[in-house]
């Protein structure tokens, strides 16, 4: 996570080998998972982006697509953004008229780019037993693709609401967990 003196704060994940690119540059996943906490010891509570994206669509607004969170660079738009049982999920286009735009495809095309990031900002959070934080209303600001992934359980590629998906991705969080359980010794 980081954390910027506007008070942005940004979360990576993994997208995966199950990359979808397609229809001039098309690309959909997931670039939050509900309740999994990422290497900074956040957990994202179900519903935490529901009142941001209202908001949103309200005022006629979208979340905006960027590389490597540069303000800078946009590189596509973003036409779906929704909460779904499983986290946040995203489809978009990377606009291939734009000079980083036809950058990230390539990249993306060739496996050399393998997260999304998400920015925001915290409205509402608290610490759990473990001392997570968990993240209970979120002020959505950007899904960026970006080298280092800070979410590795979240794919793009991933089709949404789709149960075999979720519990291959249920069992990769697991076997993840157990991994990191084994490194650290009992």
């Amino acid at each position: 996570m980081m954390r910027t003196e506007s008070g942005l704060e940004t979360k990576f994940c993994r997208l995966g080998e199950d990359l979808t690119v397609g229809e001039g540059c098309r690309i959909s996943g997931y670039a939050s998972v509900f309740g999994v906490a990422d290497q900074g010891n956040d957990v994202v509570v179900a519903g935490a982006y529901g009142r941001s994206l209202a908001r949103m669509a309200a005022e006629g607004r979208g979340v905006r697509m960027l590389w490597q969170h540069d303000p800078g660079q946009p590189i596509g738009v973003w036409d779906e953004v929704r909460e779904d049982g499983r986290g946040l999920w995203v489809s978009g286009r990377i606009l291939t008229d734009v000079d980083k735009g036809r950058e990230a495809a390539a990249l993306i095309a060739a496996g050399a780019i393998d997260g999304l990031s998400i920015g925001y900002r915290t409205v509402t959070a608290e610490k759990d037993a473990k001392g997570r934080r968990l993240l209970r209303e979120v002020e959505l600001w950007e899904v960026s693709l970006v080298t280092f992934p800070m979410l590795p359980e979240a794919r793009v590629g991933a089709k949404a609401d789709e149960s075999l998906a979720q519990s291959l991705q249920a069992l990769a969080a697991a076997l993840a967990d157990a991994r990191r359980t084994l490194a650290k010794g009992f």
